[in-house]
């Protein structure tokens, strides 16, 4: 059985997933010339992105209850949202690289590295 901290960031990861999505992905449907967004009123793009976040907050209320010290999970509120920021990047990383094919240049693994050390400062005793 998973433990409440490997549950937590699993779903963690599931829920940005959905949110970078629900952020990027009409602008990536609009260039591909898939779903004309440009056409539609901004208050109906706002509609159609808080129906794909609405699986995110599915994901991300579980994993913050289940994660937190508090319910018995395992970490801080600090420690939980540095982790959800970290993963919230690699995943926005990931997707900016595959759906956008943006350049992954060394000013970004420079970012990347301060992230993992903001991650070891925060889970310092």
């Amino acid at each position: 059985m998973l433990s409440k901290g490997l549950l937590a960031v699993g779903l963690l990861c599931v829920s940005n997933i959905f949110m970078t999505c629900a952020w990027y992905l009409h602008l990536k449907l609009q260039t591909m010339k898939v779903i004309n967004f440009s056409a539609w009123p901004i208050y109906t793009v706002v509609l159609f992105s808080w129906a794909i976040a609405l699986f995110e907050y599915s994901f991300m209320v579980p994993a913050n209850r289940i994660g937190f010290e508090g319910n018995g999970g395992p970490f801080s509120l600090v420690q939980l949202k540095i982790i959800q920021e970290c993963i919230t990047l690699t995943v926005f990383a990931l997707f900016s690289v595959v759906v956008f094919q943006n350049h992954f240049g060394w000013n970004h693994l420079a970012a990347f590295v301060c992230l993992v050390m903001a991650v070891f400062f925060v889970f310092y005793k």
